[in-house]
Order: C-alpha cells, then sequence, then structure tokens
C-alpha cells in the first residue's frame, strides 16, 4: 500500500461531555492534517482542549462529531476493542511519568506492546534493537529504579518505536526531567524523527519545546486560536 501523505487527518472534531444537566464544549470543530514524518508541537493553556484532543488522537475516546483518519483508516467511530487494536498497532506513547512497570526489565518493559499484539518469535530481538536505538543497549537488564529519569524516558521512547507506530504521541515527554536530560529527550526524539521517519507529535507547555518543531497549534476554548510554521 502507498504511504499516506497525511499520516493525521481532523476533520471538525467536537466533544461535548454531560455534566448534569450542563454540557462542556471540550473540542468545538477542530480541523488539521499531519504529514507523515512531521513534527508538529500542540500547546495551549489549561482547559484549552489540549487533553482532550490528545485523547482522540491516541485512540483513548471518541469525539461526539466530525471525523478522524489515522494512516488512511478511519477511526472516529470505532468501539472500544477496535481502538484498542488502533493504538496497539499505529500509536507509540512517551509519558511524562514514565508509566514504566516498576518491578520489570528495561528489556520486559519494552517487550510489553509485543506482547498485546501477540507478536512471540522476533519480540526479544525487536525490543532489544530499539533499546540500542535509544542508547541503552547496556541496561537492558536494569529495573526503573536503577535507571535515572533521563534513562526511564529513553526506555519508554524504545517501548513506544518498536512496534514501528505511525505516530509518536508524547505528552510532556521532558515535564518531570531536568534541564540537560530533556535536553537529550528532544534530541532523541529528533534524530529518531529524522533518520527513521518518525511521526512525532508533541504536547507541552514548554515554548522551548514547541519551538523545536516544525509547526505549533496553539488551542483556546477548544478551537485551534493560530498555527506557527517554523520550520
Amino acid at each position: 500500500m502507498a504511504e499516506q501523505e497525511h499520516v493525521i487527518k481532523i476533520e471538525n472534531l467536537t466533544k461535548v461531555y454531560q455534566m448534569g444537566e450542563i454540557e462542556v464544549h471540550a473540542l468545538r470543530g477542530v480541523s488539521f492534517t499531519v504529514k507523515t514524518g512531521e513534527v508538529l508541537a500542540i500547546m495551549g493553556p489549561s482547559g484549552s482542549g489540549k487533553s482532550t484532543l490528545m485523547n482522540m488522537i491516541g485512540c483513548l475516546d471518541n469525539p461526539t462529531d466530525g471525523d478522524y483518519y489515522l494512516d488512511g483508516e478511519l477511526v472516529s467511530t470505532l468501539v472500544d476493542d477496535e481502538l484498542a487494536e488502533v493504538r496497539n498497532r499505529k500509536i507509540g506513547f512517551v509519558f511524562q511519568q514514565f508509566n514504566l512497570l516498576p518491578r520489570a526489565t528495561a528489556l520486559t518493559n519494552v517487550e510489553l506492546p509485543l506482547r498485546y499484539s501477540g507478536l512471540n518469535g522476533s519480540r526479544k530481538e525487536m525490543a532489544l534493537q530499539a533499546l540500542d536505538a535509544v542508547g541503552l543497549s547496556d541496561r537492558v537488564d536494569h529495573q526503573p529504579n536503577e535507571l535515572s529519569g533521563g534513562q526511564q524516558q529513553r526506555v519508554a521512547i524504545a517501548r513506544a518505536l518498536v512496534n514501528n507506530p505511525a505516530i509518536i504521541l508524547a505528552d510532556e515527554p521532558t515535564g518531570n526531567l531536568d534541564t540537560t536530560s530533556g535536553d537529550e529527550i528532544m534530541n532523541l526524539l529528533l534524530t529518531l524523527n529524522k533518520t527513521d521517519g518518525t511521526t512525532l507529535l508533541i504536547v507541552t507547555h514548554d515554548p522551548e519545546v514547541a519551538a523545536l518543531a516544525e509547526r505549533v497549534l496553539h488551542l483556546r476554548d477548544g478551537q485551534i486560536e493560530k498555527e506557527e510554521v517554523l520550520g
């Protein structure tokens, strides 16, 4: 199948939450596309709709209305089990809190998405390759409490990469790191983008992180307030 020009296509996405008798409009007709291999940052104040939009892009929730195509597949109408399958196949998540299993080794943590997808034979080899890609081939048997914050985030990135996803969705990826470790993580993500063509979406409050993207979407009150093209 030919590669999609746009890995993400979102058309008039809305999300309304019912809070008793009150309707909360978290997203109000958001539309944008993301090209394959692009680096996009999403910014906005608290309550702007960033988290809701991230949940939609990450196939963690359905919109109230509108269409969302991921890697050419319409996912906005899928039911929970179908969304879970798409998440595992097409999305790699990197979180501020790392979200690693505390008593498992780096290798086991990275293998998790492969286990969920039912892959058996080459699981260990694929996980080792992902850890090598993030510079942790000498830490495969270490548990999270034996790793620095930056190293834990590298494990999380390896886990996000191991299934060769259509996109990596990074939610405040440097938020729990010191400046040096944060810079290293962003350099790693951008290097992976350049060398492997990995599409990268970064949700961030940090203008310095957003400035590393090719384009920035600014959300306010559930809408795209403005779009910046940086390069």
